[in-house]
């Protein structure tokens, strides 16, 4: 195979080989492929990637979710669990830094695409496992999907008002913060191969489940419980460990406020005229505010419902609160903040034409990511990637496309 592709971003000249599908491992790979990895994606020769049907679409039936999901990855087809198509794949993982694959524990190595059977042909792989429960444990051959995660990991019952039910979130938030957790471990594997202590020169398999990554942002609370028996309930926009921290009603909508430290806190109180909460002794410091949020909202919302939402922030900004508005996405592209980052990118697509896509994130001084391409077609560089760079003819690729292994 020749040598990664140049592109722009830190990650320049890595390789990485993506046979996951959904968001959890996609989306990792997006993350690299957004900073210079050149990002190879296996897609089965007869369907592709369910994403590739997810609302909202164009109006020839394209997937907006798609595009933003599967940019900057080339997009090859090939059939996983065929003796051919194994062979590929080991081909394929031969000269590459990482693989991802995120199907249920069990199913690779029965294609015989195990840990042990990549690390055959490329010791300094790093393998990345996805799954819902991990590789190991009583569960873990259980199919686990992040609605799953969200529910086992005590995310959904933390989340939501005290007179409601559990509430599940509006984005995929397990996949999403596994793929996180997943690509920050990538790169950790990838720093003690080349570079910790002389690096060691050998890969490893990184194994995220969708339920650890959720249930690791709940610092303190295992500790609660371990030493006090305490479990979080739901606190609706409040934090239980911080007041005042909420969404507040104005006579036009909604603004969000947090005031978590003591001086902050004496600036909002001026700021509402109502300097007189500095003194009284149910809101002398945080945890007196937390025992007492209900009458500490209630006197702020009383002022915030007297002004607009523009008012109060220009006033509780002028002595230094810390304030903002409740925006949709209209809203974020009219605000001038995101737009003076770069935030907002246009990129041209030949199957939707000019579409706005989200800037790489974070921000690189002097290697920034970009956007080269938004997500492919269906076995797009099929040719690119198995013909210049496996060095297949193209009687063979076509004799696999007809014998439906790629």
């Amino acid at each position: 195979m020749t040598s990664a592709r140049e592109r722009q971003g830190p990650l320049d000249g890595l390789r990485v080989v993506d046979m996951s599908g959904m968001i959890s491992g996609a989306f990792a790979t997006t993350m690299l492929g957004d900073f210079g990895a050149d990002v190879v994606m296996i897609e089965h020769p007869e369907v592709g990637d369910p994403i590739r049907e997810w609302p909202l679409k164009t109006e020839d039936g394209t997937s907006l979710s798609w595009k933003s999901l599967g940019r900057n990855k080339r997009c090859i087809t090939l059939d996983l669990g065929d003796e051919q198509g194994r062979d590929l794949a080991l081909d394929l993982v031969r000269d590459a830094d990482v693989a991802f694959e995120n199907f249920r524990p069990g199913t690779m190595e029965r294609w015989g695409l195990g840990p042990d059977d990549l690390h055959e042909v490329n010791p300094g792989l790093v393998y990345v496992r996805l799954s819902g429960y991990g590789q190991t444990g009583p569960k873990s051959e259980k199919p686990g999907f992040g609605t799953i995660a969200e529910g086992i990991s005590g995310w959904a019952h933390a989340n939501g008002f005290p007179d409601r039910e559990p509430l599940l979130p509006p984005v995929s938030l397990a996949d999403l913060t596994a793929a996180q957790f997943a690509l920050q471990a990538t790169l950790m594997a990838l720093f003690e191969r080349d570079v910790g202590r002389g690096g060691s020169g050998e890969g490893q398999v990184v194994d995220v489940s969708l339920i650890e990554p959720l249930w690791r942002l709940f610092f303190g609370d295992v500790e609660a419980y371990g030493r006090t028996g305490h479990v979080r309930e739901r606190t609706g926009n409040r934090h239980p460990s911080t007041a005042p921290r909420n969404i507040y009603e104005t006579a036009d909508g909604h603004m969000t406020m947090s005031a978590s430290n003591q001086k902050i806190f004496e600036r909002v109180a001026r700021a509402i005229d109502k300097p007189e909460l500095i003194e009284d002794p149910r809101f002398a410091d945080n945890a007196s505010r937390v025992e007492h949020v209900e009458p500490l909202d209630a006197a702020i919302e009383e002022w915030t419902r007297r002004h607009t939402t523009e008012e109060a922030i220009e006033i509780l900004e002028a002595h230094d609160a810390i304030v903002g508005p409740v925006y949709d996405m209209a809203d974020i592209f009219e605000d001038e903040q995101f737009r003076a980052r770069g935030d907002l990118l246009e990129v041209e697509d030949p199957d939707v034409g000019t579409t706005t896509t989200f800037a790489p994130v974070p921000k690189f001084s002097r290697t920034p990511g970009d956007v080269e391409f938004l997500g492919p077609r269906h076995g797009e560089h099929n040719v690119e990637v198995y013909v210049g760079e496996l060095g297949l003819s193209p009687e063979e690729l076509a004799e696999l496309e007809e014998a439906g292994v790629v």
